[in-house]
C-alpha cells in the first residue's frame, strides 16, 4: 500500500502534536504542583459556612506566629467578603493563608499578578498560602462564571508597610 508523501507529513505532525498534548497534561498535574480543589480545607455548611468549626467569621486573624496570618473569605454572588466593599489588608513581609468557601454558586477567587487562584466550591474550603515581601496593590477576581452579575464581582487586596498595618484590623 502506497501513502503519499504529504498524507504521511500530516500523520507524523498529528501523532506529534498528540504526544505534546499529553505531555503537557501529564506535566501540569504531576511536575508543576497543580492542584485540584478537594476536602483538605475541610468542609462546610454552604448555608451558614461560619458555623462550621473550620470557617470563621470572614476577616484577617493573626496567627499568633510572628508574620503569619489568615485570611478567610466568602465569595458569594457577586462579592467577596471581605475585599469588595472593603479591602483585606495585611502586613508586608508576612505569611498570608487564603481560606476561601462560597455560599451560592462556584465562583473563581484571583489575586491579580500573583500566582493566587482557586475555586470557591459550596461546601468547601479552598486554601492557599503565599509570602507577600513588599508593599503592593492587588486586585481580586471571579475568574469563574458565576451570573449576570460576574463581570461586577471584584475587590482589592492592600498589601501594607508594617508601620501602616493597624493590629485593630486583626481579627
Amino acid at each position: 500500500m502506497h501513502v503519499h508523501r504529504f498524507e504521511r507529513l500530516w500523520l507524523v505532525g498529528a501523532l506529534t502534536l498528540i504526544v505534546l498534548f499529553v505531555g503537557t497534561v501529564t506535566y501540569g498535574a504531576v511536575g508543576a504542583g497543580y492542584g485540584m480543589v478537594d476536602d483538605t480545607g475541610g468542609e462546610v455548611d454552604p448555608t451558614n459556612a461560619i458555623a462550621s468549626e473550620n470557617f470563621r467569621e470572614p476577616g484577617v486573624y493573626d496567627r499568633s506566629e510572628a508574620g503569619r496570618y489568615d485570611v478567610y473569605v466568602e465569595a458569594k454572588q457577586f462579592m467577596f467578603v471581605p475585599g469588595t466593599s472593603t479591602p483585606v489588608r495585611v502586613p508586608a513581609n508576612s505569611t498570608v493563608t487564603f481560606h476561601v468557601t462560597s455560599t451560592d454558586v462556584m465562583h473563581g477567587f484571583e489575586v491579580v499578578g500573583t500566582n493566587i487562584n482557586t475555586m470557591a466550591v459550596p461546601g468547601q474550603v479552598a486554601t492557599v498560602t503565599v509570602e507577600f515581601d513588599e508593599p503592593a496593590q492587588y486586585g481580586l477576581v471571579c475568574n469563574e462564571y458565576c451570573g449576570s452579575g460576574h463581570h461586577t464581582m471584584e475587590g482589592s487586596l492592600e498589601v501594607v508597610p508594617h508601620g501602616q498595618f493597624n493590629e485593630s484590623e486583626v481579627n
